[in-house]
């Protein structure tokens, strides 16, 4: 099937498709860990920041399939890196949340998203414990297990549940915490789970009102992102906003989204 004869919304089925089969191998390794079974781990930027041999087994199986399926297409994945290609480009976050999925807590997911020129068109986030399969289509909407999502609409600031998430690196973290204490006194309370695809999807669904980050990588927010965007949220991807920082993501719900944005940036974002 050539990539021009493809629509997005088989894009969007072809995402879903190979994230469901990568989670129940996720799911498969978890059941294992838990019944006693060693995984290798190693580290990356920093100790705290670690990918086991899961995380790469999975993204070889996803890169495997999509040869199968969609041969020729550019793959771009966060242990086996990649670079864009002309036509399609598929990004793949193989377990986004990998201390989640190390220490059991289950908020983690694969992550798998279709880019043309970079943009995401098509986006598929899978929780393996769950099972629950958060969809978009650029253009044609978001879902949640086939059900249409559609963001929260808080009245105002202060009555908004936030989300965020943190860096590894100690000298960030701190910064990012000094906002955090900020924006405190603002809002009804701010989350940090620790996938960053899954707190896009949370806003999406309405389960928070916003999210932000500082430091993601494209895998961590391609499908995400567009999940949230498809659900309606004012959307902003690193590289967009210098005023939020160099690489910050922001997602948020209309009625509150201007108003956030401001906060942030007194509280310190594009210091970050």
């Amino acid at each position: 099937m050539g990539a021009a004869r493809t629509t997005e919304s088989e894009l969007t089925d072809l995402a879903e498709q190979v994230a469901a089969e990568a989670a129940a191998l996720v799911r498969e390794a978890r059941d294992g860990m838990q019944a006693g079974r060693a995984v290798d781990v190693a580290t990356k930027s920093t100790d705290t920041d670690v990918v086991t041999a899961i995380d790469r087994e999975t993204e070889r199986f996803v890169r495997t399939r999509l040869a199968e399926l969609r041969p020729g297409e550019a793959v771009l994945g966060e242990e086996e890196g990649g670079a864009a290609g002309t036509g399609v480009t598929w990004v793949v976050d193989p377990i986004d949340g990998t201390v989640n999925f190390l220490y059991g807590y289950p908020w983690f997911s694969v992550s798998l998203a279709a880019q043309v020129d970079g943009v995401s068109v098509a986006g598929a986030v899978v929780e393996p414990v769950s099972g629950r399969r958060w969809t978009a289509t650029r253009g044609a909407g978001a879902w949640l297990d086939g059900r249409p999502l559609r963001v929260s609409a808080p009245r105002r600031l202060e009555l908004a549940l936030l989300s965020t998430g943190y860096a590894y690196r100690v000298e960030r973290r701190t910064q990012q915490a000094a906002m955090v204490a900020g924006m405190l006194g603002r809002v009804r309370d701010i989350r940090r789970a620790g996938a960053a695809s899954l707190d896009l999807c949370a806003v999406a669904a309405g389960w928070t009102d916003a999210y932000f980050e500082h430091g993601l990588s494209r895998w961590d927010w391609a499908a995400g992102a567009l999940v949230a965007a498809e659900a309606g949220a004012v959307v902003s991807l690193p590289g967009e906003d210098p005023e939020f920082g160099s690489d910050a993501t922001f997602a948020a719900a209309p009625p509150i989204a201007a108003e956030l944005r401001s906060a942030l940036i007194e509280c310190g974002a594009a210091a970050i």
